[in-house]
Formats: C-alpha cells, structure tokens, sequence
C-alpha cells in the first residue's frame, strides 16, 4: 500500500541518517517549519523528501487557483462585488485588473454600504481562496463582536472576487471609513496554504503610499491563530482611531 505522502507531519520528523547530534537537530525542528534535517541520498535528496516537496507546491498552486467557497462569507451577509479581472487567469496575470473597480460596482457599493462608520471590514480572495475559507468563520465574529464592544460603527461587510490589496483603498474613500481593515489571502508558500494576511490602515486612501498600512501576516493554525488575530486586529483598530494614523506613521 503507498503511503499518503501528505498525510505525514514533517514539522516534527528528522530524516537524517545517523546525525552527530540528534538533540540539535530535534530543537532546530521545533524552531521552525523549514526542510531541515531531512538528510539527502548521495548529493540529491530523498525521494520521500522531494515527494512531498512536489505535493505541498501542488498545494499551494491549488489554492492560488481555486475559487473561494462564497458560503463562508454568505453566512454573514457580506455584500459581494468584483474587480475588473473577469477571470482567475487574468487576474493573476494582470495584477492591476485586481486593484480597480468599473463604476457600476463603486456605484453600487455607494448605494447599498453604510458610509461614515468607524470600521470597515472587507475581505478579499487574494492569492489564496483556502486562506479565506479556514480563517475568515472563525475571525469574523470576534472581530464584529469586539469592535462593538469597544463602541466603534462598523460597516456593511464587503468580499471583493480577484483582489488585490489596493481595493481597501477606494472602498475607504467611497464609504468614508476611520479605519479600514482587508482580510486577504496570502501567497502560499511550501509550509501552508491556508495562510491569511490583515491590512489595516486609518483613513486610507489612493492619494497615500503603501506605506500607510500596517499588517498582521501569517494568521492560520499554526501561525498566528484567526481567533488570537482577530482580538489583535480590534487592539490595533483601538490604537488606530486614537492615534489617527497607521502604518510607517504609527510609533508602536
């Protein structure tokens, strides 16, 4: 029977032959998620290894590729629109169709969102439509509920298909946001898939460099855990509306 070559944990798993130091080796493990201590066969490596090399870069293509399943973002009666890429392939070779909006969609968006509230929250697909499906049920909610607590206005949910993260700023403008916060997926990369990204940013707008912006990355199970970011991203939300300022600006 062959194994399941995704099934193994490699977090944890040292492949060395023999190693001079095996307790080095289990520390330098548990410091990180990176290939090492994996050995080699001769000057190449071991077919198990460069296996599961092949399956987690088959799963970081799948999830630049795919379609995020919209019932994450439906349960919470997001309203929904779209950049100007009219296509999965065109938006990921043309980076600014996914940083534009036609005018029937920011006409709409005026029309139908909440303006001049506190906090805006958007989430966006970006590279990773996994990232939004294991992350965003779990934030979402604490992250509504803890900006309330704190008495802040918060908008009507946007998700935008096939965006970048330039969008947060026109929406910003268009609704008059204090604090815009994106939820995005990142660029997958060889250790997950599932990794979420949060760009927040205090009046944000297109006549500001990108600089503006600060960040949460790397939000999934192992990383920085969505519940523990979303208390983080309401802290930094606080911090935000008091200092009126964000990104590069922002001492912290």
């Amino acid at each position: 029977m062959i194994k399941d070559i995704s099934a193994i944990d490699y977090t944890s798993r040292i492949t060395v032959e023999n190693p001079k130091n095996y307790e080095a080796c289990v520390k330098i493990k548990e410091a990180t998620n990176a290939r090492i201590c994996v050995g080699c066969a001769g000057t190449g490596l071991r077919t198990e290894t460069y296996l599961r090399f092949l399956c987690d870069h088959a799963a970081a293509n799948d999830a630049v590729w795919a379609n995020v399943d919209e019932q994450v973002v439906d349960q919470f009666n997001f309203f929904k629109v779209k950049t100007t890429a009219k296509s999965k392939e065109e938006f990921l070779k043309n980076p600014n169709l996914g940083r534009q909006f036609s005018n029937e969609v920011m006409n709409e968006i005026d029309i139908k969102c909440k303006h001049n509230i506190d906090v805006q929250i958007i989430v966006g697909d970006g590279l990773s439509a996994y990232a939004i499906e294991r992350n965003v049920g779990d934030m979402y909610p604490v992250l509504t509920d803890g900006l309330k607590l704190k008495g802040y206005t918060v908008g009507t949910p946007i998700y935008i298909k096939y965006s970048r993260v330039a969008t947060m700023d026109k929406i910003s403008e268009t609704l008059n946001a204090k604090v815009t916060i994106l939820l995005i997926g990142e660029r997958p990369g060889l250790i997950t898939n599932q990794s979420l990204s949060c760009y927040m940013a205090y009046e944000s707008s297109t006549q500001k460099p990108e600089s503006q912006r600060t960040v949460i990355s790397n939000i999934y199970n192992n990383g920085t855990p969505p519940v523990e970011a979303a208390a983080q991203i309401v802290h930094f939300a606080e911090i935000l509306m008091r200092e009126k300022k964000s990104g590069a600006e922002l001492k912290m």
